[in-house]
């Protein structure tokens, strides 16, 4: 009873801290106040039992944080789902397709299989000394396999490794980035994690002491930033990107920004940049990305510099270049400029996000405050092995000459080019529709159309106490079966409406998502047309 009065009252806390109003003069829109969220968790407990613990006593933090990707929309959307499968046909459609977050293999994708290979053999060890693995799985994956378990303390993928990771992957993740920007990298600089976010949360809690502590972020940006600067308890201090120029980053907006926060007192201590972007999918030409280099140097500001979608470019004039290689090229040493470039096994053409792998490489830093990081780092023991593996195998894929290279190369560019041809649909299909428009991704795996709503649509989300592109997802969803994230659980310009849709679902799959899409957007705007 006590679980079940618990997960109602989850339920309801979020649906009530989730339900939120318009707010012109912010780019997010604000929660509920917290007294209601209190009010239903009270509501939930009073047939059971007083806890310990209520909204009212936890950290605010945590209530100021909001995480709208796996918000209110997706966790009807779960609600739906079960329906669909206790009473088929209660719905106008016979299964949920997620478009809310960018996890291809839950959509289908199929892993790569060299990583795979060498995956399996680590994990089950004994199957090296076996005559008949040599028929089931690669040479190169093998080799790979003996290679990595020399390099593991015990052979064991079950034991902790160092707290920055095992030091023979950390070497070979720096001989991955120099091979991918021309320049140096140290082992020494590479903290391995729990996918990008865990470094993400590591280097907000050491930048932020109070709330007088801002951090530069886009606007839209991926919530996990604007989620980890609350619960730490700093400021975040947005800069808008322009959609009229395809989410272009203007340096004197970043200018702007800055001034005002000092203004009130903030002291800004880093500028994130999200390359390619995400929300939006654009991808920084590299003058562009000099600009932002200049701006951190003389500003004094650490570069937050995520970089998880490097491998996710669709269009032929535009090339990923990490800001660690433009800064190098410019001549700017460790001296120089404060950087932290974050990289995942979740995005890419890999798409491993339950595997949990990733890095973070830190330069710039001084040798105390290096301590410091290596510090908060050990508190968690070391991130699993499996990631550490995956993130080795990612930064150092097959090369020519390995028998596996062909294989991979087919699966990586067959990955690559269907999302391409995927981005290209869905972006023709929302600027058919009426009051629609959105422009090219160019990398990534999302688009971020623009929703200009009939003024009785707006006025029917007041109503209901919603902003109104969270009005739209849910009739959306719930016509459809299609889930979206609103965007202003991104943040965007006052007085305009987003959604983000992942270009994920397989391909066989985007013509039907596409003729229900305008099929239900046809109604609605037919529906609330003014």
């Amino acid at each position: 009873m006590r679980r079940f009065a618990a997960e109602k009252a989850k339920k309801l806390v979020s649906g009530a801290l989730l339900s939120s109003r318009s707010c012109p003069s912010s780019p997010f829109c604000s929660s509920s106040p917290a007294t209601a969220a209190a009010a239903a968790a009270t509501a939930a407990m009073a047939p059971t039992t007083s806890f310990p613990v209520s909204v009212e006593s936890i950290n605010p933090k945590v209530l100021k944080c909001e995480y709208a990707v796996r918000g209110e929309i997706v966790a009807h959307a779960q609600r739906l789902q079960q329906e669909l499968q206790t009473k088929p046909g209660s719905h106008p459609f016979d299964e949920i397709l997620y478009c809310n977050i960018g996890n291809p293999q839950s959509l289908g994708q199929l892993p790569v299989t060299f990583f795979r290979e060498v995956l399996s053999l680590c994990d089950h060890p004994s199957l090296l000394d076996k005559s008949e693995t040599h028929a089931l799985f690669s040479s190169d994956a093998i080799a790979r396999a003996w290679q990595i378990m020399d390099m593991i303390p015990g052979r064991a993928t079950g034991a902790y490794s160092h707290s920055q990771g095992v030091k023979g992957l950390r070497d070979a993740i720096a001989e991955g980035i120099a091979v991918r920007d021309g320049f140096p990298a140290n082992a020494d600089d590479i903290f391995l994690t729990d996918g990008a976010s865990p470094a993400v949360h590591m280097m907000m809690q050491l930048l932020i002491s109070c709330e007088k502590d801002g951090i530069l972020c886009p606007i839209p940006q991926y919530p996990l930033y604007s989620a980890s600067i609350a619960l730490h308890g700093g400021s975040l201090v947005p800069y808008y990107l322009d959609e009229a120029t395809g989410w272009g980053l203007e340096t004197a907006e970043l200018k702007k920004q800055l001034e005002e926060a000092r203004s009130r007192g903030i002291t800004v201590r880093a500028l994130v940049v999200i390359n390619p972007g995400n929300p939006t999918g654009q991808v920084l030409a590299e003058e562009n990305q000099r600009e932002v280099v200049e701006f951190c140097k003389k500003e004094g500001l650490v570069l937050l510099a995520d970089e998880v979608y490097q491998e996710n470019i669709y269009v032929d004039n535009k090339k990923f270049s990490s800001f660690k290689k433009i800064a190098r090229s410019m001549g700017y040493g460790d001296e120089d400029l404060s950087l932290v470039s974050f990289q995942s096994v979740s995005k890419g053409y890999y798409g491993e996000c339950g595997k949990r792998g990733g890095y973070m490489e830190i330069t710039g830093f001084s040798p105390d405050v290096r301590d410091q990081i290596y510090k908060v780092a050990s508190v968690n023991l070391c991130s699993n092995i499996s990631g550490q593996i995956l993130a080795s195998l990612v930064m150092n894929p097959p090369k020519v000459g390995d028998e596996s290279y062909e294989s991979y190369m087919a699966e990586r560019d067959g990955i690559l080019s269907s999302l391409a041809r995927r981005a290209k649909a869905l972006e023709d299909a929302f600027n058919s529709l009426e009051g629609v428009t959105c422009n090219k991704a160019e990398g990534a795996m999302y688009l971020f159309p623009c929703l200009c709503l009939p003024q009785k649509a707006i006025e029917a989300a007041k109503a209901v106490n919603t902003p109104p592109d969270a009005f739209y997802a849910r009739r959306l969803l719930e016509a459809t079966g299609i889930v979206v994230v609103p965007g202003s659980g991104f943040g965007q310009v006052p007085g305009t409406w987003h959604f983000r849709c992942t270009i994920l679902p397989q391909e066989d799959k985007i013509p039907a998502i596409i003729s229900r899409l305008k099929a239900f957007h046809e109604a609605f705007m037919e529906e609330f047309r003014d």
